[in-house]
């Protein structure tokens, strides 16, 4: 086919360039568009000093509608057309009140022109029409998976319909020179076409840029163009606050112990499920309608929800969610399509999670998405539901040990209270639950967390304990992997009584080889990094210098550069002077002999790092006493 597809955009003054690469011949095809004038908004009627300063932009003025965002009213403004980009850059520092003077001039072109950057075009006669067809199966297919949507949610239908067409067109072979890309797989080639296409931006940029709030800003503003709404400034969609720190999700203390078969339910994209489900949106949020006042949840009290207006907010982010779980994802993992399909269907799977995902974060800080209410609602809609998801589980007699954000534990639970609970959440939230894994065998100790749990398979999944921590030596690390592989082979109550022997035996042993100093210094290096300057931070008149720092003074005395940021490793030695100073540590290669090491350091280090792991489980290394596990039971 005689596709064209749109692989960037440039302004030589007023004349927009778009820059077409041209499949059958393999060229790069420019066409010059002119009389695009930049405009920007002022409200209208004009003050004096306002049209004062129009005049001195040489701009044109004409009154146009556009629809409020937060009113849903349709308001007349001023639209300023200028002749320059530089008068238009202008215009943002020159009125108190202006809409739109910070869109760049030529994505504003696109978007008038209904254009998108990485999608195939026809051009007749100097005018691109957009290519868009599915074959006949792809429509039946899209129709039997979304078309239940279509009445109960129709704006989200056409959203989801119109990125659908735009991510099953075809994607040229295109070489990297003629994108301007020195190198790239053909799979982030891909990646870059699909970003192109959902967020509205040039190919390249799409393949270099990697911030998130870069690619949401264009999905916001090409949506609210295309549907005539007034962009807001920075300010309106914070509602006048500042930014703050929003209160995050929720974890629930762990229930501390041994349990043998745990089921971990996890809420399906937890946060784009909230916006998407409560129509959480920049203007649904403390909306102007009297009715809505008493559409709360008590973890955000002062916000409240519209139950009038679809949320536009609301209608993206459940777009990019719906056709990743009920499209993308499933097409990822299905063996009736060919594996270069399930990897493109992969690579789009996980674009898509991550800027659905990014939803949340976007609107706490980020100039020009920031919104403090929103962001709040949507943390407090996220608590509200695990809390009470926690509450319907024990409230059927479910045995819920542990909740952090998205994720529940669930204590040796039968099939069909899951089921239930999935139905639960489902009719109850409007949210998917979902089982993520199960457990054969998970210790929760009493910090937050941090667990591991041994799946079915034998393999351990460990999160967040202070002894696999990367900073940690080998030795340390390795203890603890020996003792979590002796669990993974346990079945029953009586196998895991002697996997406690074998676990302590573990530990024991490497006492003995560590006062014994029947080790290797490379295994008793410690790796941290330096958050201060090391120069001052070693300075600072103290009694004693942290660790760390220890050992970045005895580098640099030796000449040695180290800054903030780098990595410093030591080892753990006995204690000595140091410019009269006690030091514990020497920097890694300035220990010539595990002579030089100090034992006891380590023991007590190692103790203290499995200490959070082997509390749970009634094991006490410090007096080799232990619990049965029977003990843990009787409840």
């Amino acid at each position: 086919m005689d596709f064209h597809y749109l692989l960037d955009a440039e302004s030589e003054g007023r004349i927009i360039v778009l820059k077409f690469y041209n499949a059958p011949t393999d060229e790069i095809v420019e066409k010059r568009y002119v009389d695009y004038k930049p405009y920007f908004f002022l409200p209208n009627p004009l003050s004096e000093a306002d049209q004062e300063k129009v005049r001195s932009l040489y701009g044109d003025i004409e009154v146009v509608e556009k629809r409020d965002l937060f009113t849903d009213k349709t308001r007349k403004l001023s639209k300023v057309m200028v002749y320059s980009i530089d008068a238009f850059k202008k215009a943002a520092k020159l009125f108190e009140n202006v809409w739109e003077a910070e869109i760049d001039y030529v994505q504003s072109y696109v978007f008038d022109h209904n254009l998108v950057f990485g999608a195939p075009y026809k051009i007749d006669a100097d005018n691109p029409t957009p290519v868009a067809d599915l074959s006949e199966e792809l429509e039946t297919s899209f129709q039997n998976v979304f078309a239940e949507g279509k009445a109960a949610d129709p704006q989200k239908y056409l959203q989801i319909e119109h990125w659908f067409r735009l991510l099953h067109q075809p994607i040229p072979e295109v070489t990297l020179e003629k994108l301007g890309l020195e190198e790239s797989s053909s799979e982030n080639l891909h990646r870059a076409f699909a970003l192109a296409r959902i967020a509205n931006i040039p190919v390249a940029k799409a393949h270099e840029r990697h911030r998130v709030s870069d690619w949401l800003k264009p999905i916001i503003h090409n949506f609210l163009r295309r549907n005539n709404v007034l962009i807001p400034t920075s300010t309106e969609l914070r509602r006048g606050m500042k930014t703050h720190r929003v209160p995050g999700a929720l974890t629930v203390q762990p229930k501390a112990g041994v349990y043998f078969h745990t089921v971990v339910c996890d809420f399906e994209s937890l946060y784009p499920s909230c916006i998407d489900s409560y129509n959480l949106s920049y203007e649904t949020v403390n909306c102007p309608h009297e009715e809505c006042g008493k559409n709360r949840i008590s973890e955000c009290p002062e916000q409240w929800v519209c139950t009038i207006r679809r949320g536009f907010y609301s209608i993206l982010v459940g777009a990019l969610k719906d056709l990743r779980i009920h499209w993308f994802k499933p097409l990822s993992q299905s063996t009736a399509v060919k594996e270069q399909e399930r990897k493109k269907a992969k690579s789009i799977s996980k674009l898509l999670k991550l800027i659905s995902v990014s939803s949340y974060g976007v609107t706490v800080r980020i100039h020009g998405l920031a919104c403090p209410p929103l962001a709040e609602c949507i943390t407090g809609y996220g608590r509200w539901a695990l809390q009470t998801t926690w509450d319907l589980a024990e409230g059927r007699g479910l045995h819920p040990t542990y909740g952090d954000t998205d994720s529940l534990f669930l204590d040796n639970p039968r099939q069909d209270q899951v089921e239930w609970l999935i139905r639960a959440a489902k009719e109850k939230l409007r949210l998917d639950l979902a089982v993520e894994k199960e457990y054969s065998l998970c210790v929760l100790p009493e910090a937050k967390k941090a667990y591991f749990g041994i799946l079915p398979d034998g393999k351990p999944d460990i999160k967040g304990l202070t002894a696999i921590k990367s900073n940690s030596p080998k030795i340390i690390q390795k203890i603890f992997q020996d003792c979590v592989k002796e669990l993974s082979r346990v079945k029953t109550l009586e196998e895991y009584e002697s996997a406690k022997k074998r676990m302590i035996a573990i530990v024991r042993q490497a006492e003995r080889n560590l006062k014994n100093r029947e080790v290797q210094l490379e295994d008793l290096i410690y790796s941290v990094k330096l958050y201060y300057d090391p120069s001052e931070r070693t300075l600072s008149d103290v009694k004693m210098i942290p660790q760390p720092y220890q050992c970045a003074t005895q580098l640099l005395d030796s000449g040695i550069t180290l800054k903030k940021g780098d990595i410093a490793k030591f080892i753990k030695v006995k204690p000595f002077n140091y410019r009269g100073k006690t030091f514990t540590v020497k920097p890694a290669e300035l220990v010539k002999s595990v002579d030089e090491i100090n034992p006891e350091d380590y023991i007590r280090n190692m103790r203290t790092a499995l200490k959070q792991t082997f509390a749970p489980m009634r094991i006490e290394l410090e007096r080799r006493v232990e619990a049965k596990i029977s003990d843990w039971f009787e409840r």
